[in-house]
């Protein structure tokens, strides 16, 4: 689901109410994480009586299926009490499960394809700290590697220098963002090329940098992979180690790559039997589509 604002009563015929909570949201509800905004955890300010109603619009909305409310202050007149509603949108997500073997090949319709311009967006959320999530290469030395190491994000980019492999020694554009990305939480990418001018966006936090090599397009031969490196006529065998985890509403240039692959689309090529899913959510405050818990601390 979708949030984009929350409002909170106090409890109806009574002095109770909560002044001040925290917010937190989970996929899997083993693990938390705490609403923040500019990497502070914030604490949101609630009632001081019992029929006003406070609302509160997220700057930046969170998708989640369960929410906690931990509240830090109660009402000095009484105990701690709250009415909640929660408001939300339609949200449609395509995923797919990654197995570490498996992978999703977009096949172009000519032997190579050259670019001036880039997108590539998704969200994942991954269950180890190393995997490669986009690759790419073309003959004349550019390619494209996106991965986790060490439960960071490295964006390699090379452009036209013949030769040159991210593991190799040789020069490259890497620039590397996030950390802890193996925690279990979905994490946004954006990837946004224009000739050498890159900008590489996790999280919301953006890095802008110019890439190295010779050329102002991306060259890349035959496919474009996701969820790891198949050696060329070895299916099922990577050079990296391969993503584990989950993927969802992954675009390429406007194209829709797990929508395409669950409609078995001929340029989607699939090493491995994949899991797909279809998730087409409408956000109400019916607890039977999402749970809210409520905390209370001593």
């Amino acid at each position: 689901m979708k949030v984009t604002s929350i409002a909170t009563q106090g409890r109806w015929g009574s002095s109770d109410w909560v002044t001040r909570y925290q917010l937190q949201y989970s996929d899997s509800e083993q693990t938390w994480r705490p609403y923040r905004q500019e990497d502070v955890i914030w604490i949101f300010i609630g009632n001081s009586d019992t029929d006003t109603v406070v609302q509160h619009k997220l700057p930046h909305s969170i998708r989640t299926r369960y929410m906690r409310i931990l509240p830090l202050e109660g009402s000095p007149k009484g105990g701690m009490g709250l009415r909640l509603e929660v408001y939300g949108c339609t949200y449609k997500s395509d995923v797919a499960d990654f197995d570490g073997r498996s992978a999703l090949l977009y096949r172009f319709n000519q032997k190579s394809t050259s670019t001036v311009k880039d997108v590539i967006s998704l969200r994942f959320r991954s269950h180890q700290a190393e995997g490669v999530l986009v690759h790419g290469e073309g003959q004349r030395g550019d390619f494209l590697t996106l991965e986790l190491q060490r439960g960071r994000l490295i964006l390699h980019l090379n452009l036209g220098e013949r030769k040159r492999r991210p593991q190799s020694t040789g020069r490259s554009s890497s620039v590397m963002l996030g950390s802890l990305l193996d925690d279990h939480h979905w994490h946004s990418v954006q990837i946004e090329r224009f000739n050498k001018h890159v900008n590489f966006t996790v999280d919301g936090h953006m890095q802008h940098f110019r890439s190295l090599g010779q050329e102002d397009t991306l060259e890349i031969d035959y496919e474009l992979s996701f969820g790891g490196i198949p050696l060329p006529g070895k299916p099922g065998t990577f050079l990296h180690e391969n993503f584990h985890g989950c993927i969802e509403n992954l675009n390429y240039n406007g194209v829709n790559v797990i929508d395409m692959a669950k409609r078995r689309k001929p340029q989607i090529y699939t090493v491995v039997s994949m899991n797909f899913y279809n998730c087409k959510y409408r956000f109400s405050t019916c607890p039977s589509i999402m749970r809210i818990k409520w905390h209370q601390r001593v």
